[in-house]
Order: structure tokens, then C-alpha cells, then sequence
């Protein structure tokens, strides 16, 4: 196989650990994501550079509003600042969520808009202008998406989840729509029907079990199917089907918001963190099959009511979002909250959680400390280093109120790695790809993926914090390929791999 090539961008950081997370309030062009009941959900963001400079800009849905394009123009290691460059193509309404992906492998990031009604397919022409692309998926209300490439094809394999059927008129309750999957063919694409469908609200592609095939998780919101749902995973073999109790998938029953995966205790296979109205999910798989258990109480991810204020009404936990924001080497919890409109059973003044990781595997709320604990409807988020030093920086799109962007302003922080996967011919960005970073005491391991999330998702460089370590060995497994050799990288740099 071919060996991967290194190129560096360097950019230098501190070495000592900050104790507590600070983030400073970013003025940015007004966006508020609004509209009635279908828009209660959704309220998606995308992350990606559109225009080749390596600040990404944002992409927000904007419900009843059209989407919005934040352009970056922050300066290197300097203040986080956007200008609104918003396209012609985005003169759309009804969109409630967002995601970058190379479709057309012309190494140009697209955008998939999900929407209320006919889903849009925005082509991506270089510097941040995009015209429509030929895709259609049909009339649905459209609340999840994600891809993958699958073994022998030029073209992505895409899923699309969808929420209550609009044309049912026996809905809402217990009328949710199917899921689609879009195969490539030789010429087009194929459409496989995932039934039963549950009102899907997060889907991702994911390699759980680190065997090459990426599987389809989708997290259902309870409050449409009321009774005979649950999650799902889908085995994507020629014809889907769900993994089953016999195979070890214990059954699930949640308002399920959300979906991200990552590696926290380093034991090479991924927990899985579902948010959700109460409790929010986070499971260790245990077994050698598609089993998954909530971990302890005691460890502090459940994240189930306020924790300031007197509102004791449980929380409601949209997108999830892993990342190490002081570079210590342990990956937080960034949680968007926010009640669904006037839901009397749950908070309505519900921060945002920053969930901070100790050395002993747990985790301590930060959000009013580290000043992001908004109580706005929060909907999709990301943490994401928007300035290039090394720090990962905070947006969260708000329903009903402006959309919002935090600083990290933290001092003292640690090492740091970034590592940007690029290859050429079919799937530019490496959608499937798996990078390992050696510290010396533990591997970092990630996936690359598209979906999860709540409506939108990151396509850009992984981040790794690396505490006080100068020196990391580091690794990729590209798509359905071997592992590269390990090779030996500096910290507090922006490393692009080709394959």
C-alpha cells in the first residue's frame, strides 16, 4: 500500500496544564434558526473550509430563515472574528440541518442541507460559492444524515433519517416515516428502505467493532413512536438489517437527540454517548458483540437537570460534541441544551454543559466557570479550533434566539496535534479512516466520519491534546487499507496526511 507523505504546518503552543477552561463571548453576524413546529428540532451546523485558507467557516440552518455562511477572518493565534458571506444557493427555506461532504470527489467540500420537504444538494465551486446539484430524496421532513464509502465504490453510500410522516393523518404520534439509505451504483444510485422507521433525530455511520464495515446507528426520539421503537443498528450488509438480541444489542428506549462516539478510556474500542431529554447517555460495549452498557452513575455524564439556577425540571441534551479544550490529554464533553419550545415537564432555563475529565475516569461540570453555560434553546454545536492556536473554540446555533460563538481563552494549556487526512481520486477527506496518535503512555485513536451530531457535523483536522508530551508517533489506517507505519511528529502543528 501506499505509505503516507507529511507536510507541517507549525504552529507553537504551551506546555503547562490549565486548571480551569476559560471562553470569552465572540461578537458574530445575527442568525437565529426559527419556525413552528417543525422546527422544534434541527437547527444544524456545519464546520469546513470553503474557501482553501484553513479557517473553517460556518454554515447554520435557519428553519423558517434561510441558512446563513459565516466567513472566517480571524487571524492566526489571534481574535476569532466572521464576516457574512452568504450565497445565492442558500435562498432556500425549511432547512433545519447541515453537513460538508466531498460528493462529487473534485476534493471541493458540498454541503447536504436537510429540510422540511425536498432535501438540497449544494455543489461546492471553491471560495465559499456553492449552485445546486442534481440528488433528489424525495418530500419528507428530514432530521439526520450520514455517509460512508463502502468497499469498491467512487461514490458515497448516504442515509438519510426522517422524522414524523407530514402526510399521515393519523399523526404525529406514532406516525413516523422510514429511512432511506442511497447505495451507488454503476450509473446512479439505488434507494434501500430502513423499516421500521422511529423518528430518527441522529444517525451515523460508524466501524464500532474496528472491522473495515461502517454500521448504521440511528438514535429515535421516543416522544413520536411512544411505544414499539427503540435504537437501532443497522448491519449493513447487501440488504440492511438490525443487529439483534441474539447478537448481544440490548434494547434501548430513549428521546434520543443526538449521537458521538470516541475512545475515552483508551481501551481501543469506542463508548457511545447518546443525548436526550433526562439522562444523558453515555455506554461502554461490553462483550465481543453489539452490546452496550451505561456507565456508572458516579462517573457525571448523565447531565439530568440544571446545575445552576432553580429550575430542577430535567434537562434536554441536543448535540454532543467530544474534545480536549485545555490539552491535557483527556477529551471533555461540550452538551448543547435547551428545552424543545415550552415542554412543562422539562427546565427551561438549562445551560449548556462543559463536562470536564479528571484523571480518575470521571468528569466535573465547568459550564458556568468556564463561561459558556447559555441558557438558550441550543440546538447543533461544535468545538473547533477556529483561530489555529491549538485551542478548540465553541459555536452553538440557538433556536429562537442568536446564534453564538466562544473564544477559548484558557492559559496554561497543554501540547497539542491536529492531524488533516487528504488522498486523491474517490473520497477526498478520508470519510472511514482511522488515526492513531502514540503519546508514549496511551494511543489516541479516531474515526473520520460524516453524521451524528444534531443536524451537522465537522469535516477538518482532528484534534489530539497532548498534555506536557513533545513527541508523538503517528499512524493511519486509510479506508478498507492496512495501517501506515508509524511515524514520529512533532506537537503544536497542523500535520496534513496523503495517502
Amino acid at each position: 500500500m501506499h505509505k503516507p507523505l507529511l507536510c507541517a504546518i507549525v504552529l507553537m503552543g504551551q506546555s503547562a496544564l490549565a486548571d480551569t477552561p476559560l471562553f470569552q463571548p465572540v461578537k458574530v453576524p445575527h442568525h437565529v434558526y426559527d419556525g413552528g413546529w417543525e422546527h422544534f428540532v434541527g437547527g444544524g451546523l456545519a464546520v469546513f473550509d470553503c474557501d482553501d485558507d484553513t479557517r473553517p467557516e460556518l454554515v447554520a440552518a435557519g428553519g423558517s430563515n434561510r441558512p446563513i455562511l459565516l466567513r472566517n477572518t480571524s487571524t492566526p493565534s489571534g481574535a476569532v472574528q466572521f464576516e457574512e458571506a452568504t450565497p445565492q444557493a442558500f435562498d432556500l427555506t425549511g432547512s433545519v440541518g447541515v453537513y460538508p461532504i466531498d460528493m462529487d470527489n473534485d476534493g471541493l467540500l458540498d454541503l447536504v442541507v436537510l429540510r422540511v420537504g425536498p432535501d438540497a444538494v449544494l455543489k461546492g465551486l471553491g471560495n465559499c460559492d456553492f449552485e445546486p446539484m442534481a440528488f433528489e430524496t424525495g418530500d419528507h421532513w428530514s432530521t439526520a444524515f450520514s455517509a460512508t464509502w463502502e468497499e469498491g465504490q467512487s461514490l458515497p453510500t448516504l442515509a438519510f433519517g426522517h422524522y414524523v410522516d407530514r402526510s399521515d393523518p393519523d399523526g404525529p404520534f406514532e406516525a413516523c416515516d422510514v429511512n432511506h439509505l442511497w447505495r451507488p451504483t454503476a450509473s446512479d444510485y439505488v434507494r434501500q428502505d430502513l423499516a421500521p422507521g422511529h423518528c430518527a433525530l441522529s444517525i451515523l455511520f460508524t466501524d464500532w467493532d474496528r472491522t473495515g464495515r461502517a454500521d448504521l446507528r440511528v438514535s429515535n426520539d421516543r416522544h413520536y413512536y411512544v411505544r414499539d421503537g427503540e435504537e437501532q443498528l443497522w448491519a449493513m450488509e447487501p440488504i440492511p438489517r438490525l443487529y439483534t438480541e441474539d447478537e448481544g444489542w440490548a434494547r434501548h428506549m430513549l428521546w434520543g437527540m443526538g449521537i458521538a462516539t470516541r475512545d475515552l478510556d483508551r481501551d481501543g474500542r469506542d463508548e457511545v454517548f447518546l443525548s436526550s431529554m433526562g439522562d444523558q447517555r453515555l455506554m461502554r460495549r461490553t462483550g465481543d458483540g453489539p452490546a452496550f452498557s451505561d456507565v456508572p452513575f458516579a462517573t457525571g455524564t448523565a447531565a439530568q437537570r440544571p446545575y445552576i439556577g432553580d429550575d430542577g425540571r430535567p434537562s434536554t441534551g441536543w448535540h454532543i460534541a467530544f474534545g480536549d479544550v485545555n490539552n491535557d490529554r483527556r477529551d471533555d464533553v461540550f452538551i448543547a441544551k435547551g428545552n424543545v419550545q415550552q415542554m412543562p415537564g422539562n427546565a427551561m432555563e438549562d445551560p449548556n454543559n462543559l463536562l470536564m475529565s479528571q484523571d480518575d475516569g470521571r468528569f466535573v461540570e465547568a459550564g458556568d466557570v468556564a463561561g459558556i453555560a447559555s441558557v438558550h434553546r441550543g440546538r447543533g454545536a461544535a468545538l473547533v479550533d477556529l483561530n489555529a492556536d491549538g485551542l478548540l473554540d465553541l459555536v452553538v446555533v440557538n433556536r429562537r434566539a442568536p446564534l453564538e460563538v466562544w473564544q477559548n481563552a484558557s492559559t496554561g494549556t497543554g501540547h497539542w496535534l491536529s492531524v488533516d487526512l487528504r488522498r486523491a481520486g474517490a473520497n477526498t477527506h478520508g470519510v472511514g479512516a482511522w488515526v492513531e496518535v502514540d503519546d508514549g503512555t496511551s494511543v489516541q485513536a479516531r474515526e473520520i466520519t460524516v453524521g451524528g451530531g444534531h443536524a451537522g457535523g465537522v469535516a477538518g483536522p482532528q484534534h489530539f491534546g497532548l498534555g506536557d508530551v513533545e513527541t508523538v508517533r503517528l499512524r493511519v489506517r486509510w479506508p478498507h487499507a492496512d495501517w501506515s507505519d508509524w511515524r514520529d511528529v512533532g506537537v503544536d502543528q497542523v500535520v496534513v496526511v496523503n495517502e
